[in-house]
């Protein structure tokens, strides 16, 4: 057994580290096995070498983190938590600024990577289970662009493929029924900008958000395109798409390998994708895991449990 112990900068940093009723510290104690407690403007750890080795990185990242954000969340901590216990290098994070000063910050290193690779190539392909936060992350990037002048348009698509149950059922007219559809897009932008202006830009076509099939035929230059769910795409349709790329543009395609919706025996546009473009200059390929879902920790288990992984221990 060791005791080693590390500067809090003041009694605010303290309890913003120790989390709400000692929320943080519980989550720390209980991973590491550790004992910690504090007094005299410090945080003393107790316990055996490698998990006070380990519980000290941890505080100091949540330290750096802390100082940079000013906030911590029970994600970040779990983040570093893995990071550490797992041997993951912890990478800076640059905050994607989009309308109103508003910003979206990656919680995981590999949200990270995919946001990184968003922003130095012009073509990214990001498979990974529901949650990894694909869809909002390329939305958010996209949204910047926008409002740093980067590009002129942006143009957010799906495949209109039925998960089990059938289009023409739905009431109401075309629109109506593609709405479903694109309803995920819809919110990650409302969260990006406010109500009116989202309007506005739809209804001047600075923002389209489109079902796949209206991209027939279209070159889109200075344009952001996102390509959702793209794990319904057949590889006709994903040529299609990606060849509507124009000058000064950038593509983003996401969605979960192991979630398709086609018919038998059809071969997912996404998953030949990856394997056909590799290695292609200014083009990326990011794979997420269930390590990096920052919805509520339930759907982590669920997808562990879908995909066959031995149950974590809560």
């Amino acid at each position: 057994m060791i005791e080693t112990s590390i500067a809090v900068v003041d009694s605010r940093a303290l309890v913003a580290l120790f989390g709400t009723c000692d929320q943080h510290l519980r989550r720390i104690r209980k991973s590491l096995e550790v004992g910690v407690s504090s007094h005299d403007g410090k945080i003393h750890i107790e316990g055996e070498a490698d998990a006070v080795a380990k519980a000290t990185r941890v505080f100091e990242q949540l330290q750096a983190h802390l100082g940079q954000y000013g906030s911590l969340e029970a994600e970040d901590v779990d983040r570093v938590l893995v990071e550490v216990t797992e041997g993951r290098p912890s990478l800076p994070c640059t905050a994607i600024t989009v309308f109103g000063g508003r910003e979206v910050r990656p919680r995981t290193t590999g949200q990270v990577k995919y946001v990184e690779a968003m922003r130095r190539n012009d073509l990214v392909m990001c498979a990974g289970p529901a949650g990894t936060g694909k869809t909002y992350l390329a939305v958010a990037i996209a949204v910047a662009a926008l409002c740093a002048e980067q590009v002129r348009k942006i143009v957010l698509v799906r495949p209109a493929v039925e998960a089990g149950e059938s289009l023409g059922f739905l009431p109401g007219d075309l629109q109506a029924k593609i709405n479903p559809y694109l309803r995920p897009l819809l919110d990650a932008l409302r969260d990006m900008m406010e109500y009116d202006l989202m309007k506005r830009y739809r209804e001047e076509d600075i923002i389209e958000i489109i079902p796949l099939a209206y991209m027939r035929g279209r070159t889109l230059s200075e344009a952001f395109m996102i390509l959702d769910e793209a794990q319904n795409t057949t590889v006709s349709q994903m040529k299609m798409f990606l060849t509507r790329m124009g000058d000064h543009s950038k593509i983003v395609v996401s969605g979960d390998t192991t979630q398709v919706d086609l018919p038998p025996r059809t071969r997912s546009g996404l998953i030949d994708a990856l394997d056909r473009l590799r290695g292609f200059k200014r083009v990326a390929a990011v794979k997420l895991t269930a390590s990096d879902i920052v919805r509520h920790p339930l759907v982590q288990r669920i997808v562990d449990a879908y995909d066959g992984r031995p149950k974590r221990r809560r």
